[in-house]
C-alpha cells in the first residue's frame, strides 16, 4: 500500500509536513480541526506537495528528513516538484466534498 508525504501551507505561512495513506481525508481532517495539534492552532491554507512512497517506513524516513529542512528549503522543494500542485488541489477539493 502506498503512503504519501504531504506538505501543507498554514494560514500563518508556516509549513506542516505529514504522512498519510489518504491525503485528501487527512487534509480535510486538518481543515476541520480534527488533525494534528499543530494545524488546530494554525489552520491549513493549501496543500503544497504530495510525494508517493512504497511503504510507511519509507514515508516516515522522508518525513523526518523533510522536517529537518528550513521553511525556505521546503518551499524550494515544492517549486521543483511543479505539476504536483494541481494534483494536490484536486485531492484537497475531493476530500472537502466528502
Amino acid at each position: 500500500m502506498a503512503w504519501f508525504l504531504y506538505l501543507i501551507e498554514c494560514r500563518d505561512g508556516s509549513i506542516y509536513t505529514g504522512i498519510a495513506v489518504d491525503v485528501a481525508a487527512r487534509f480535510a481532517a486538518h481543515a476541520s480541526g480534527r488533525g494534528a495539534r499543530y494545524t488546530r492552532s494554525r489552520p491549513p491554507r493549501r496543500l503544497l506537495a504530495i510525494v508517493a512512497y512504497p511503504d510507511r517506513s519509507s514515508a516516515l524516513k522522508a518525513e523526518y528528513a523533510m522536517k529537518q529542512l528550513s521553511a525556505a528549503d521546503k518551499r524550494r522543494f515544492c517549486l521543483r516538484r511543479n505539476g504536483l500542485w494541481c494534483v494536490a488541489a484536486q485531492l484537497a477539493e475531493a476530500g472537502a466534498q466528502k
